[in-house]
């Protein structure tokens, strides 16, 4: 199974990106999937996570500028950023939690893909 994240780049503030998320490979289902950030010199945290019911949370920091979305036929998972700040600049990581055919769990998280903001 391997996740392609891609979306990221330079943008000034105020402005938007949509970061995706692609996985492939020996799927059988997809489970709770989130997106990660982490900033240089700090841990990584959470950004937003949808449980495999559906359920939805964001980070506080998010203040609804963020919407994260999935598209089960796709195998494709979307973080949706507005009004982007300088201290959302990090790299992005996607993390899906996904059953093989063969009856396999693995959690799996994309390479990263970096956002920066400018002031």
């Amino acid at each position: 199974v391997q996740l392609q994240a891609s979306g990221g780049g330079l943008v000034q503030a105020g402005g938007s990106l949509r970061l995706s998320c692609a996985a492939s490979g020996n799927i059988f289902s997809i489970l709770d999937t989130g997106w990660y950030r982490q900033a240089p010199g700090t841990a990584r945290e959470l950004v937003a996570l949808i449980t495999a019911g559906g359920s939805i949370s964001y980070a506080d920091f998010v203040n609804e500028r963020f919407t994260i979305s999935r598209d089960k036929a796709k195998n494709t998972l979307y973080l949706q950023m507005h009004s982007l700040k300088p201290e959302d600049t990090a790299t992005y990581y996607c993390n899906l939690e996904i059953t093989t055919n063969d009856v396999k769990f693995y959690s799996v998280w994309g390479q990263g893909t970096l956002v920066t903001v400018s002031s």
